[in-house]
């Protein structure tokens, strides 16, 4: 199969999902099959210790579609899809579970909404299958990140999205941030949208996520908003913190050195550290603002100087 003539590739990341993987791909192929379309799917194995592997396998040895990618320790969800869209030929790209808790039959539904003019379509769980445990959760989850960056998206983590070709390649995939794909899209100037998909209970085994990807998906949130907002112009934070802070402890020590011209001892008061620390750490939240200012600034300019040398080098720019 000549890569020019794929149309869709399918990545598939999977753990321990040997009760899963046969109903999947008999279900995968069959509305593949029926579109007439080329296509491929893209199993990425993390790490399974049961015969999920060798399951795939055996897939792969009597179709040529199928191609599998091992890990041969767990590397997370995110080092699972950032080898599968490296390796992606599709024009479109689809993601989803290997559990089937994603429907393969929602394929035509995400194609059809991508071809109105986004690069990516975020499926939407609208009724999910989940205990509460995991619903809840998700929701205030859902909605903290929708606040935060301005994506109007009821279900920022579900499995199955697809993507135009160009935007998975532009996509830096790690850690846990298979959970802002979306966000990372937008910021890279994609146009996102979302469709309601169907979600069904788990069948087999067990889910990999355990409470503690609310706390990591908080920390990763943190620094996409970062990079969002402040990763070109990083003095706007921290100048604004350094100015709290700074105006913060010199409202204090002015307020404890009118007390101590009235006679009001200051030398054992508690207040008296809390206002010199905060001088002291606005000065130092300053100093970091300029530095990182002088960073970003560098960083541009060896990027502007790269691309003078590289127009140089060019034949058609007539030098």
């Amino acid at each position: 199969m000549e890569d020019s003539k794929v149309a869709i590739s399918v990545v598939i990341p999977f753990l321990n999902e040997e009760g899963s993987l046969p109903e999947l791909y008999k279900r995968l192929t069959e509305v593949l099959s029926g579109m007439d379309l080329h296509y491929e799917l893209l199993f990425v194995d993390d790490g399974s210790t049961d015969d999920s592997n060798k399951i795939v396998k055996e897939f792969r040895s009597h179709d040529r579609t199928v191609r599998l990618f091992t890990f041969r320790r767990n590397q997370g969800k995110s080092a699972a899809l950032s080898v599968g869209f490296q390796a992606a030929v599709g024009n479109y790209v689809v993601t989803m579970d290997a559990d089937l808790q994603d429907d393969p039959a929602e394929i035509p539904n995400l194609i059809s909404n991508l071809e109105t003019g986004f690069d990516l379509v975020s499926g939407w769980k609208k009724i999910r299958h989940d205990p509460i445990t995991k619903t809840l959760p998700s929701k205030v989850f859902n909605g903290v990140v929708g606040f935060f960056s301005g994506i109007n998206l009821h279900d920022f983590n579900c499995g199955l999205k697809i993507y135009r070709n160009e935007v998975v390649k532009e996509l830096t995939v790690y850690g846990e941030r298979h959970r802002f794909l979306p966000v990372l899209a937008h910021m890279q100037g994609f146009k996102v949208g979302e469709t309601p998909v169907e979600h069904h209970a788990r069948l087999h085994g067990k889910t990999k996520f355990g409470a503690y990807r609310f706390i990591a998906g908080f920390f990763d949130l943190i620094t996409l908003l970062f990079r969002m907002k402040f990763v070109t112009k990083p003095m706007h934070l921290f100048g604004s913190l350094g100015f709290l802070s700074l105006i913060s402890g010199m409202s204090i020590i002015t307020y404890l050195m009118i007390g101590w011209f009235n006679g009001i001892w200051i030398g054992n008061r508690p207040l008296f550290l809390i206002g010199i620390l905060g001088v002291i750490t606005g000065v130092q939240l300053f100093t970091l603002g300029l530095l990182a200012e002088m960073i970003v600034e560098r960083t541009h300019r060896e990027k502007l100087s790269l691309r003078n040398d590289s127009d140089s080098l060019n034949p058609s720019s007539g030098k």
